[in-house]
């Protein structure tokens, strides 16, 4: 379980799924939570071990989300003090006719709150904060292995996309 940093009570979300779980922007202070978070996800995706240590993930959290400019912006689901889920994404130009959309990058749910609504929740947020931004779509990738991700985001009315293929360079780190 993952336990909450800092205080939320300006970015709240009131969202109608389940009355356990709370929205809120990321906010300094969040960063310890959101590693211990990833740890459960690099575990879930069978990574061997985090790279860095905690001090140095927490680095990049911080760097990431509050730097600046920041890479990028992640809303949390909250569960009294445990962090319950996450949406880390970016908002992206140009998309069709010159527009905005949202992209986002990673959608995790610890396994204690699969099922709970907190997905659910986080997309429908998502939602709501592209249309407040003027975006034209919301666009992700899913594992195509993750049956459970897939008939979630089914289940949303979303489509994949197959007309479209998925590139990445990995770049040296320093």
């Amino acid at each position: 379980m993952v336990l909450l940093g800092g205080e939320h009570p300006a970015r709240d979300y009131d969202c109608a799924v389940s009355d356990a779980i709370r929205l809120a922007d990321a906010l300094p202070g969040d960063e310890d939570a959101i590693v211990a978070l990833y740890a459960e996800l690099d575990a879930f995706y069978g990574a061997a071990s985090p790279e860095g240590s905690a001090a140095e993930r927490v680095s990049r959290v911080r760097t990431a989300l509050f730097g600046d400019p920041a890479a990028g912006r992640a809303l949390l689901a909250w569960d009294g003090s445990v962090l319950a889920g996450f949406a880390g994404y970016q908002f992206i130009w140009p998309s069709s006719a010159l527009t905005v959309s949202l992209y986002l990058k990673e959608l995790y749910v610890t396994s204690a709150y699969r099922r709970s609504g907190a997905g659910r929740r986080l997309m429908d947020r998502l939602l709501e904060i592209a249309r407040e931004r003027g975006c034209t779509r919301i666009e992700w990738t899913a594992d195509t292995a993750n049956s459970g991700a897939r008939s979630f985001y089914d289940s949303l009315g979303a489509a994949p996309l197959t007309s479209k293929l998925f590139y990445r360079v990995t770049l040296p780190e320093g």
